[in-house]
């Protein structure tokens, strides 16, 4: 019996490195690049329309987005605002869909001569920042917002980009180990402080305000603003493995399910709260998975779901974008357990009724 192998989705004209989903349009969002590197790969942020065609989830390339000579490596979403880590610094992009006016019968003619909308494997041409694209009825665009270098170590990076619950702030780590904090859309700047000695592997923001950092310090630590709540250093409250070094990789907010990608491409699904594992493909990209993100149960996510329990996207920097279906796990209709709990009932009953006779 062969591998289980994986859906591909999308295939990009680079390595992707980041994605989000925008679920009120059914929007997948990848981004990545070859970075400023003369070697004839481009950068870019390609908008994806998700669709339920035959049964099937279907992505199609909507508008690409060219980032010039920055690699996107790191992705937050807050509506229609997107926040992208690029190189040392956070670039905010605001993008817009609406439906075309309506057009006379020598524009219909000239927009199906253009050809078919792209779908996977094609290489479509980048867009100018604030270039629009117009398809099939749908007018979209993208405009460059506020930028601001948010890490200055020696070879700086920003790692990881957060949104606050009423997007009003984003808080950015890095490779200097600083956790800078920034109003939105001015980045401003409104609180700056060391929480790792090294790089900061990622940071979630709570809805009270509160920060969760990892870092390659082996430390996770909780902030009120600047103040350490509490912090959990590996060696003394993970498992401890003789001569194997283990560091706090991510961390993720809790939901009904965990996706989980591998350095060796692997890609799996579990229960979030007991951590048993439903779905698994072994080197389903064959090269470190860069980035996951699960279709979300809100929008048009039900709609595209169809009869699957979940959906997770997966992206590597083998510029693929897969998909990994979990079937919906049989249960027993509400229905059918009240018939059964009846049929106990009459069933007690009768069995009282033979045994005692008078009984009712």
């Amino acid at each position: 019996m062969g591998r289980r192998r994986a859906p591909e989705l999308y295939r990009a004209p680079f390595p992707l490195y980041a994605l989000q989903v925008e679920p009120s349009a059914g929007l997948l969002i990848a981004a990545g690049g070859g970075g400023a590197a003369k070697t004839g790969i481009k950068n870019g942020v390609h908008f994806l329309k998700l669709e339920q065609i035959h049964g099937h989830l279907s992505a199609s390339l909507l508008h690409s987005h060219d980032t010039e000579t920055r690699a996107t490596m790191n992705l937050a979403l807050a509506g229609n605002i997107l926040a992208a880590g690029q190189d040392a610094r956070c670039q905010l992009l605001r993008f817009q869909t609406q439906q075309q006016k309506g057009k006379n019968k020598a524009e219909k003619a000239a927009s199906k001569e253009q050809g078919p909308r792209q779908r996977k494997g094609a290489a479509p041409a980048e867009k100018k920042s604030g270039a629009e694209t117009h398809q099939e009825g749908l007018e979209f665009s993208v405009e460059n917002l506020q930028a601001v270098q948010t890490d200055f170590s020696p070879d700086p990076l920003q790692k990881v980009v957060r949104f606050n619950h009423d997007a009003t702030l984003l808080a950015t780590g890095g490779t200097d180990g600083y956790v800078r904090v920034w109003k939105v859309p001015t980045l401003e700047k409104v609180l700056e402080f060391r929480a790792h000695e090294g790089e900061i592997e990622d940071l979630a923001v709570g809805p009270d305000g509160k920060l969760v950092t990892v870092g390659r310090d082996l430390k996770a630590s909780v902030w009120q603003k600047d103040q350490l709540v509490t912090q959990l250093h590996w060696q003394e409250n993970g498992p401890t493995f003789s001569n194997t070094p283990y560091r706090y990789q991510a961390c993720s907010e809790s939901g009904t399910f965990l996706g989980l990608g591998t350095v060796t491409g692997s890609v799996a699904i579990y229960i979030a709260f007991s951590l048993q594992r439903l779905y698994y493909v072994k080197e389903a990209h064959g090269i470190v998975v860069t980035d996951v993100a699960f279709l979300p149960e809100k929008g048009r996510g039900p709609e595209l779901l169809g009869s699957h329990e979940t959906a997770l996207f997966s992206v590597a920097v083998d510029s693929r974008c897969q998909l990994h279906l979990l079937p919906s796990r049989r249960s027993v209709p509400v229905w059918l357990l009240l018939l059964l709990c009846v049929g106990l009932i009459v069933m007690t009953i009768l069995l009282l009724q033979s045994a005692f006779p008078g009984f009712l």
